[in-house]
This record gives structure tokens, C-alpha cells and sequence, in this order.
């Protein structure tokens, strides 16, 4: 049975340096991106390891194409914001509560959004197979490009549709995704201010946030991702700034911005 609570509520938070020189980077799990057939794209970010300070955060994709991403953690310029707010019509902070209702079952409420999004992770054969190659394979295999294409090429066959695990970001920075397992998440329900987003869906094409893909179909996934410092005496700087967050900060009571 897949077991999922036991493990990833456990993860350590830490600050630490990229598995590469002169990157930036962060570590833990999420979805890495769920569509439902009412139009809506939710995704979630949890991750207790990176280079500035812990954090959650929910991105949520109107029928309309905008995109929003709520920040529970101390800043917005060090979490998904520094990489993707650039895409977004809307940032800010909220409180993420995450509660494991089982196994592989996960419940995510955000209390600014108004949204309880309940979701379940299922694995495969295959699956299973893969995630254990590529639990053991060293960071080292995600530098050759046709290393990483072998990995898209595979999340193609399992209906993640045209993923692309490098790319530029909407900020600039160019960066490289590294989910070392993944798991599919066909069973979920959300309501988001009173209104059901309906039945999670395969779409044709992938989702995307500026001209980054997610998985045209839902999926958890675990392992990283690392950017090229672009500015390295910033980078320095926000470093210093945020010595002192060892845990999750939570202030939603800050205003919004809006991008």
C-alpha cells in the first residue's frame, strides 16, 4: 500500500546549498499540478528545504487562464513568486493547512481562498519501478540534456503530455526540474468559495503557467529544483535576511499584491 503520511509530514526544514555550484534550489513535494474539467488547475509546493526559508504554497489557475499563487511562509521574493509571479495577476500570503486523512490521502485548506481540496495518490507497476530508479540516481544524471529528455519522453507515456523539465521561467531564471517520484492523483474533489471544480481530467494539452508546462494530468511528486544564481550578491543578501526563519511563518494578514 502506498504510504505517503508517513514519511513526507516529517520532512526536516533546512538551509542549505544547491546540489550544484552557483544554483539556487528547493527540495520536498507537491502536486505538481492537478486540472479539473470545470477549467480549473490547482498545484501545491511544500517544501521545508531550500536555499532561503520554509514554505507552502497553493497555486490556483481560473477557467480564464489567470494565475494566482498564496504564499504560507515568511516572503514572497523566496518562494514560488521569485520564479513564476511574473506570470501571475495575483501573489500574496495565506495560511496552508495540510492534514493526511490517510495513507496516500491529503486534505489542503486555504483559509484566505476559501478552498478545501481533498486528494488521493495512487502508483502503478511501472510506476513503482521508476520511482525506485529514480529515488537511487545521483543529482549528477539531471546535468546531460539527454538524461532529462529520457525522463520527459517517459512522463509523455504516462499521459503527463508534453512536459518540459528545463526552461526559463517567467522571471528569467532558467531552471530545471528533478521530481525523483511521482504519483498519479485521478481522485480528488475541491470547492473553492462554495463552488465545485468538478472531476479531475487528462487534458490534450498541458497546462501552463508563462511558458512552463505542467502535467496535462494530476500528479504528486517528491525531489527539486535549481536555478542559476542571476544575481549573486542579492541572492547573498536575501541569504542573511533570512538566516533566522527556521519554520513556517504565517503572515496572511499582510496585504496582497497585485502583479
Amino acid at each position: 500500500m502506498l504510504d505517503l503520511s508517513s514519511a513526507l509530514p516529517d520532512l526536516p526544514a533546512a538551509r542549505d546549498r544547491a546540489p550544484w555550484p552557483h544554483h539556487e534550489y528547493v527540495r520536498g513535494w507537491g502536486v505538481f499540478g492537478l486540472p479539473f474539467d470545470s477549467g480549473h488547475v490547482l498545484a501545491l509546493r511544500v517544501f521545508p528545504e531550500n536555499s532561503f526559508a520554509p514554505y507552502r504554497t497553493l497555486w490556483h489557475r481560473d477557467p480564464a487562464g489567470r494565475w494566482s499563487i498564496h504564499v504560507d511562509g515568511p516572503r514572497l521574493d523566496t518562494a514560488c513568486p521569485r520564479y513564476y509571479g511574473a506570470a501571475c495577476d495575483r501573489t500574496g500570503f495565506a495560511r496552508i493547512h495540510l492534514t493526511w486523512t490517510g495513507p496516500a490521502s491529503l486534505r489542503v485548506t486555504v483559509d484566505s481562498l476559501r478552498l478545501d481540496w481533498s486528494l488521493t495518490a495512487s502508483s502503478s507497476r511501472l510506476l513503482d519501478v521508476l520511482n525506485a530508479v529514480g529515488a537511487a540516481l545521483p543529482p549528477a544524471t539531471w546535468r546531460p540534456r539527454a538524461l532529462v529528455r529520457a525522463r520527459e519522453l517517459m512522463a509523455r507515456a504516462l499521459g503527463m503530455g508534453d512536459l518540459r523539465l528545463t526552461g526559463v521561467m517567467p522571471s528569467g531564471h532558467r531552471g530545471i526540474l528533478m521530481p525523483q517520484r511521482m504519483y498519479f492523483v485521478d481522485d480528488s474533489r475541491a470547492v473553492l468559495d462554495g463552488d465545485d471544480l468538478g472531476r479531475p481530467v487528462r487534458l490534450p494539452q498541458n497546462p501552463r503557467i508563462g511558458d512552463v508546462p505542467l502535467p496535462a494530468r494530476g500528479v504528486l511528486a517528491i525531489g527539486g529544483a535549481a536555478w542559476p544564481i542571476v544575481d549573486r550578491a542579492g541572492y547573498e543578501r536575501t541569504r542573511v535576511e533570512t538566516a533566522l526563519h527556521t519554520g513556517l511563518a504565517h503572515p496572511a494578514d499582510r496585504a496582497d499584491r497585485a502583479d
